[in-house]
């Protein structure tokens, strides 16, 4: 997916005007579960800031928490270890002392509103 709102000449050249947003294959299937689910369950470890999600098994728990950050420092998600979902309980997160959600930004409703605008899968 690309999102470029000035003529910089080429996308090779976007990197340096700091408006390009390029997404893989994970990324996108991420956001667009976010399209249809608004909430999802986060956890993370007491040690370590890394975000755990565990409710699919399409990309391995590791490849996960790179995708979140990724989205994170994209500004793309936000991920809230202080705001569980209400009325969220799974055995899954058990071990894990703290778990919140993550959901859309602004942002990222905005790119997922381009990206069916496009027509990307």
């Amino acid at each position: 997916m690309h999102e470029c709102s000035h003529s910089c000449g080429s996308c090779s050249h976007c990197e340096k005007c700091g408006s390009c947003l390029t997404l893989n294959e994970a990324e996108l299937y991420v956001l667009q579960k976010l399209g249809q689910i608004p909430f999802l369950p986060v956890a993370r470890r007491t040690d370590s800031a890394d975000p755990i999600y565990l409710e699919d098994q399409n990309y391995s728990v590791e490849e996960y928490s790179l995708v979140l950050q990724s989205l994170n420092k994209k500004g793309l998600i936000t991920l809230d270890f202080d705001i569980p979902i209400k009325g969220f309980h799974s055995h899954n997160y058990s071990s894990y002392p703290i778990v919140g959600s993550f959901a859309l930004s602004a942002r990222g409703q905005h790119v997922l509103e381009l990206l069916d605008l496009q027509g990307i899968q």
